[in-house]
């Protein structure tokens, strides 16, 4: 069937991939006799490529049409135990991926079981551009990841997990199946963080969660073994434009080459030249922003950004590729950034320009923003650093 899909894909000529059509086919799973008019609001698909999409999977078995679309035995197996729902609590799932869901409400042990593994983490390393965020906020992030049928059956990276947001996964993950952890469903984490792997490590192995941690510098590449094995991941970066720049593109490298996969980035609220700073790297990645959340993310005593950050959700495209593939040089957390003074040398005219303390330009982003002095071009490679 996953061949299926890809054919189906390339036959309709669909621009979002085969992630859409696994959305398609979840729908029919669960609202049996749904119309095609509802299949296309729910997946956001103009009605004729819905329409084309339910008829090419009508063709290949998945689908029956028989007073509106249903999954045939063929495709009902498929979803259970291919794409891992088999044994899922259907009458939960439901209420959490509705719109207007209250989901705190259904939700209520698990929060109250996170609060308590929060109230034991480890202290924030404010060096490291660590944050606290509350527990209720890393479930807000898992019940996200739900709703945007990225979870269940999928292999979640945690780019950074001071928030324990694998720990919110996992824990979401036992409620919905009370009956046992789909065996394809796997989180890993990767941090620089001992103190919070070990956390994490110890809190996954008692709750028997699917968890398993790395520690890793990434201003190194991924290893080898962890690149394009995942469907989507979580970062919650330092508030740097060279520190997301970085995160995502060891979350990017680590991503299935597919269309469609979903990055889940968390980032403060920043000025109108910074976000447009932001935006470009984007471009740049080739990623597209398919939602933003503002104040989704709140964080005890995080003053400077005022207790709260948004949500971006990223979609990658045909031409996704990560800024940073090789070793990170530059400076990356906050104070690092304040504290030194680096030479940038533009790629196209190569026109040396000095960003940071006492620099002719305070940062990379701006540095990208306003272009070369000399030939107004964006791209720019660090030549040396140095402590001031």
């Amino acid at each position: 069937m996953k061949n299926d899909l890809d054919e189906i894909s390339a036959k309709v000529r669909l621009e979002e991939g085969s992630v859409v059509i696994e959305q398609l086919l979840l729908e029919c799973y669960f609202s049996p006799g749904i119309s095609t008019k509802e299949l296309a609001r729910r997946t956001l698909l103009p009605v004729p490529v819905a329409a084309a999409i339910k008829k090419e999977l009508v063709k290949a078995g998945a689908l029956t049409q028989e007073n509106g679309t249903r999954c045939s035995r063929a495709g009902t197996a498929w979803i259970e135990q291919e794409l891992g729902y088999g044994g899922v609590n259907r009458g939960l799932y439901l209420k959490l991926t509705a719109g207007d869901a209250d989901w705190k409400a259904e939700l209520a042990d698990v929060l109250s079981e996170l609060q308590d593994i929060f109230r034991l983490r480890p202290q924030v390393d404010v060096r490291i551009d660590q944050s606290k965020c509350t527990a209720e906020t890393s479930l807000r992030r898992a019940v996200l990841c739900l709703k945007q049928h990225a979870l269940i059956g999928k292999r979640v990276l945690c780019i950074g997990d001071d928030d324990l947001v694998s720990v919110s996964l996992g824990l979401l993950l036992r409620k919905l199946f009370p009956k046992g952890t789909p065996s394809k469903t796997r989180i890993d984490v990767v941090d620089i963080d001992e103190r919070f792997l070990s956390y994490i490590a110890e809190t996954a192995a008692g709750a028997g969660l699917p968890i398993q941690c790395r520690r890793w510098d990434l201003r190194q590449p991924l290893a080898e073994e962890w690149q394009g094995q995942y469907d989507c991941f979580f970062t919650d970066p330092p508030y740097t434009l060279q520190g997301m720049t970085l995160f995502l593109s060891r979350g990017i490298s680590g991503l299935k080459k597919r269309k469609g996969a979903l990055i889940f980035l968390s980032f403060a609220h920043k000025s109108p030249e910074f976000m447009l700073a932001m935006q470009r790297e984007f471009v740049r990645m080739g990623l597209m922003v398919s939602a933003t959340f503002p104040r989704f993310n709140e964080y005890e005593g995080a003053e400077m950004i005022a207790n709260r950050s948004q949500m971006i959700v990223l979609k990658t495209t045909e031409q996704t590729r990560p800024e940073f593939a090789g070793v990170f040089e530059d400076a990356l957390y906050t104070g690092e950034v304040k504290r030194t003074l680096r030479i940038y040398r533009c790629q196209l005219c190569g026109e040396a320009v000095y960003v940071g303390f006492q620099g002719d330009v305070p940062t990379i982003e701006q540095l990208k923003n306003q272009g070369c002095p000399r030939c107004k071009n964006d791209t720019f490679q660090l030549i040396e650093k140095k402590s001031v």
